[in-house]
């Protein structure tokens, strides 16, 4: 049986917006397992779906960029935010997101390629570690390019340009003016951001995070399908899974502009209205710090022990 610590606690109600006992017994049950003590809660109705689910693990900055139909975001994470509001550490990040546009998002091959001075990128990142004192790490790019249309970008928390807490990239294939496409592009990344689409359409969508949906919904309607056929079974579980598709692909999300138009719908009504042809090819969505586990630490315990004081 692993430890349930205060530390453990804390973090699951962050995550999850249940109460303290419950995450106590969540975390008793999933012996401390903090993934399966989330979806133990979803199953009980104890949590929402995702509730804070993106939320911040690390520190640094995510850098956004687009030359002509091509954009790169870059994620490059620190040891604390302090860090991120560092001028020299946003000149590397703004550095490395426009070599990546020409080098690509394979990190090795960002890693090597030379910057300005001459130095690779690695060696840069090393020497910025040894300046300011604070681990830093070049995680991941990504790219995304049109044949015709346009890329669009936007960072969201921005703290300088192109460079946030959450940067945006849609690639929207098609004849309409560049100006529309401009604009709408910059209301889908938005829309994007806020919504946090798993992927394009429903079907595309990790099989394995599917998997995961259709036994919390087992488990949530046990009491439903208790004694029923397999088939009757199945179509009641169906439809929380048909609803999780539809909520996570972006296609079929309502735009947060007002709350009921799906997004293909609106895409198809701006295409009509610019006079030409637009479509979604692809988004990519890069939260500072998702999945990375953060070790939490109490300051004033860490401030009393290098001092000698001992706390009550």
């Amino acid at each position: 049986m692993a430890e349930i610590t205060a530390a453990l606690v804390k973090e699951l109600r962050e995550r999850s917006g249940a109460g303290m006992m419950d995450c106590k017994k969540a975390l008793a049950e999933n012996n401390g397992d903090i993934e399966a003590s989330i979806d133990w809660l979803r199953a009980k109705g104890l949590a929402s779906a995702g509730k804070k689910a993106g939320r911040t693990a690390a520190e640094g900055l995510v850098g956004a960029a687009v030359q002509g139909t091509k954009g790169v975001v870059v994620e490059v994470n620190s040891e604390t935010d302090f860090v991120a509001k560092n001028e020299q550490f946003q000149n590397f990040v703004r550095d490395v997101t426009q070599l990546a546009l020409t080098t690509g998002d394979d990190i090795d091959a960002l890693k090597a390629a030379p910057m300005a001075n001459g130095k690779s990128v690695e060696e840069a990142l090393t020497e910025n570690i040894a300046t300011i004192g604070e681990n830093q790490n070049l995680r991941r790019a990504k790219t995304l390019s049109v044949e015709q249309g346009a890329v669009v970008s936007y960072v969201h928390n921005a703290a300088a340009p192109g460079m946030g807490k959450i940067g945006v990239l849609v690639a929207l294939e098609g004849d309409a003016p560049a100006d529309k496409l401009e604009a709408l592009g910059k209301q889908l990344a938005m829309h994007i951001a806020a919504a946090a689409p798993l992927a394009l359409t429903g079907e595309a969508i990790d099989p394995a995070v599917i998997e995961r949906e259709a036994a919390i919904a087992r488990e949530k309607n046990a009491d439903k399908i208790a004694g029923k056929p397999a088939d009757i079974a199945e179509k009641i579980l169906k439809g929380p899974v048909d609803k999780f598709r539809k909520e996570s692909a972006l296609l079929s999300q309502a735009v947060v502009f007002d709350g009921k138009t799906p997004v293909q719908d609106f895409v198809a009504a701006e295409a009509k209205a610019a006079g030409g042809s637009i479509t979604i090819r692809d988004f990519v969505r890069f939260q500072l710090g998702e999945g990375i586990e953060k070790q939490q630490s109490d300051f004033a315990a860490e401030v009393a022990a290098a001092s000698g004081v001992k706390q009550g």
